[in-house]
């Protein structure tokens, strides 16, 4: 069904990477998860320089077979200005997640991105964390996928920050970090996205979550990638896109 999405959507745009996130790429697939396929895309030279520049993002939600696919696309040069900032998204989607359509472009650009990262990455981290923990509040504490994105967000961004590697299956992360004992939050949403969790597990989990914030803050702190990234690898990044820009002039 993927497919079909994609095939449709690659007649419109030329997909640098799309690759397949959500519960699908940290680690806690449900029957009834959503396909989320994210991807950027590298528009024509021609049609940036005309008199209409188009930096048009795309997205699509419909829904196949009973699955509800979610497809978006941003175009090249706004997610690399992202990824300078820090942006996990976008990170994400070039050295993370699971790549299921890609241009042999890509091997070339991921470490030119791995050079460019920084303690920015803290932030963006961060606060998407704190958003997902909103939303786990908003639930009663009972959702055990907004509770699972908590974790997730936290200790991709204390592995980034520690490792410079990207990882974003919290089942990978778990047990290095000290949450093994979350394998049972995994369990639980396993049976379904909507799966709440019992009340013996929220309420400890409500105590417990905030040591999460703690790891990755700790993270941050002792972090030997740079508070911005180096000008060389900025420069290195940006002639990588420059090349892919000329080679597809005329497109």
């Amino acid at each position: 069904m993927a497919d079909r999405v994609l095939d449709e959507e690659s007649q419109r745009r030329e997909h640098l990477v799309v690759s397949l996130s959500g519960a699908h790429a940290y680690g806690f697939p449900s029957p009834d998860s959503d396909l989320d396929l994210k991807s950027i895309h590298i528009a024509s030279t021609s049609a940036l320089l005309g008199l209409q520049t188009r930096h048009v993002n795309a997205e699509r939600l419909e829904v196949l077979e009973g699955v509800e696919v979610d497809y978006s696309s941003n175009e090249l040069q706004p997610v690399l200005l992202g990824i300078l900032q820090g942006n996990g998204n976008y990170i994400e989607r070039v050295l993370g997640a699971i790549p299921v359509r890609a241009l042999p472009e890509l091997e070339v650009l991921r470490p030119h991105v791995r050079s460019v990262l920084s303690r920015r990455i803290h932030r963006h981290y961060r606060g998407f964390a704190q958003g997902q923990l909103r939303e786990w509040e908003k639930s009663g504490f009972r959702s055990a996928k907004k509770l699972l994105y908590v974790l997730r967000t936290t200790l991709t961004g204390t592995h980034a920050l520690r490792t410079g590697e990207v990882e974003t299956d919290v089942t990978v992360l778990l047990e290095p970090y000290g949450f093994g004992d979350a394998h049972a939050l995994v369990e639980q949403k396993l049976r379904g996205e909507r799966s709440e969790l019992p009340e013996a597990l929220s309420v400890r989990w409500q105590g417990e979550v905030a040591r999460a914030f703690g790891v990755l803050d700790a993270a941050d702190a002792d972090s030997q990638l740079p508070l911005e990234p180096p000008t060389a690898a900025v420069a290195a990044l940006e002639g990588w896109m420059l090349d892919v820009r000329r080679r597809r002039f005329g497109v």
